[in-house]
């Protein structure tokens, strides 16, 4: 539960941070508080000292070759993020004014779904968090005027009571016809089975395929006009099969965790941006997506969604415990459906954060990186005839990131033995080159924070260590939310010889990888 006195100053407490996040955006520039502008001059400056004071190793003639090789990878990782954050200027500026004109043309005009139906899964969540999120669903229901069925997947009476008297009290004025709320109790542990038991009762009131369908997290609350910014986006394109949109974040927890996830956002927006402008996206984002019925209706999406699995050679078969939502994009994704990203329409993500930063941190990373690598796998096998070539190699690029990335650390700590003081000119460079992506991120922020350039090579480390170690151990998968669930453990006596064996196959990569680092250095001969 939240760490707050009570249910009212939370409320309250609420209230004031989505007022902040709701004020209009800010110019470039006016972003910048007077700290944080003070921070970037502090750092600019002893940037420019070291530069100026730092005797220049790169050019060693014992550490040349290792230059060559960080350089390239420099101008290939960077020149690779340049592209997105000039795709997604494109996108910005010239593709999406464009798209939101024609779809609010249609929706002026009156075009409306047949139906709309809702599926949200909550499970023990915090009372005024809930009462907050059906609030702001309702709300634009009634303004709207949209013919709307609201599914809700529980866990337990615990959250249905709360939803039901908050209802009672609060839609008074709204019809049945217009508003239907709908209690579907899942009889299996899991939020796939709650998803799925919704599915197949929608499927049972025989919904039009042009019936919109929206998937959303208890947690996620309504910013203003979502129902018309994206339900208008289908009758813009009749080809749209899904979209997903902006997030912003509301963080309960330690500060430093805040401005992580606030940095995470920034990246995740430019990314979209960028991925929309190929008609696709590399996930449809749990929190908030919204689909065409004509597809997850089909009982083998819904089958998908219940007992998604992977065929492992060493893991055999298991099942995906979260990655409910990258089990969408890929069924979508594998039958050329085309996505988008709204950008205006935005909802808003409340994370409570009790236990160890740095752990939900990592546990985060291994669930986001365990499904991106598992289903990773899947698209890239798709091939680029299925998908824009520019989405199946952003996917390929996903798994050969999480290695590049660390051969930059471990090249700079290597070249100090042949080339003293080469660690402090790669340290000025990941400080440089951070700063400069920063200010770029910043542009898709709120506020500016000289914190990130620090806490994005914190995560871009840390997120590269959790994929290595998650290729290997697909199968281990955990999950804080819905009960702490957890699966891949050493149960038996061949789990536990299958995860011996995984660790040996990382161990020998990793060891492979840093001889492979060590013999380019010149730290280990080779004999012949």
């Amino acid at each position: 539960m939240v760490n707050i006195a009570s249910e009212y100053e939370f409320d309250k407490d609420l209230t004031l941070r989505l007022r902040d996040l709701q004020t209009p955006q800010l110019p470039y520039w006016r972003r910048w508080p007077l700290q944080h502008f003070l921070a970037l001059m502090v750092v600019i400056n002893l940037l420019v000292w070291l530069v100026l004071n730092v005797p220049n190793r790169f050019l060693d003639p014992n550490a040349v070759h290792l230059t060559i090789v960080l350089g390239s990878l420099g101008i290939w990782r960077f020149g690779w993020w340049f592209t997105h954050a000039v795709r997604a200027f494109v996108f910005a500026r010239f593709k999406w004014p464009e798209m939101r004109r024609s779809a609010d043309a249609h929706w002026d005009a009156g075009w409306r779904p047949k139906r709309l139906h809702i599926q949200m899964t909550t499970y023990f969540e915090e009372p005024s968090i809930t009462k907050r999120v059906i609030g702001s669903i309702l709300g634009q229901i009634r303004r709207e005027q949209i013919p709307t069925t609201l599914y809700i997947g529980s866990g337990s009476a615990f959250d249905e009571q709360i939803i039901r008297e908050f209802v009672e009290t609060y839609a008074q004025d709204i019809p049945d016809e217009l508003a239907e709320l709908v209690f579907v109790r899942q009889n299996q542990p899991g939020k796939r089975m709650a998803i799925g038991l919704i599915l197949r009762a929608i499927c049972r009131t025989a919904a039009d395929p042009e019936d919109m369908v929206i998937f959303m997290d208890g947690d996620a609350l309504f910013g203003d006009d979502v129902l018309k910014k994206t339900l208008s986006m289908f009758a813009h394109d009749p080809e749209l099969q899904a979209l997903t949109t902006n997030e912003e974040v509301i963080c309960y927890g330690p500060e430093w965790i805040s401005k992580w996830l606030n940095m995470r956002f920034a990246q995740r927006r430019l990314a979209m941006q960028s991925h929309a402008l190929a008609k696709r996206v590399l996930t449809l984002t749990g929190r908030m997506s919204v689909f065409r019925a004509r597809h997850i209706l089909d009982p083998k999406f819904i089958r998908t969604i219940e007992a998604d699995h992977l065929d492992h050679w060493l893991w055999g078969r298991f099942r995906f415990l979260s990655g409910d939502d990258k089990s969408t994009w890929f069924r979508l994704l594998s039958v050329g459906a085309k996505m988008t990203y709204v950008p205006d329409a935005t909802v808003y993500t409340i994370e409570v954060i009790t236990e160890n930063g740095l752990l939900r941190m990592i546990q985060n990373f291994r669930r986001w990186s365990g499904n991106m690598l598992r289903n990773g796998s899947r698209a890239i096998a798709l091939g680029p005839t299925q998908m824009p070539f520019f989405i199946w190699w952003c996917v390929v690029d996903q798994r050969l990131a999480m290695w590049t990335m660390m051969v930059s650390p471990v090249l700079a700590v290597l070249g100090s033995f042949v080339a003293p003081g080469y660690f402090w000119n790669c340290l000025i460079w990941v400080l440089f080159s951070r700063v400069v992506l920063c200010l770029f991120l910043i542009g898709y922020s709120r506020r500016a924070d000289m914190t990130w350039p620090f806490i994005l090579y914190l995560n871009q480390v840390i997120n590269a260590s959790v994929k290595i170690y998650m290729i290997f151990h697909l199968s281990k998968q955990k999950w804080s939310n819905r009960g702490n669930q957890s699966a891949g453990g050493d149960a038996g006596v061949l789990d536990q010889l299958r995860s011996g064996f995984a660790k040996f196959q990382m161990v020998t990569a990793v060891a492979c990888f840093l001889t492979v680092m060590m013999i380019f250095v010149g730290l280990i001969d080779v004999p012949f």
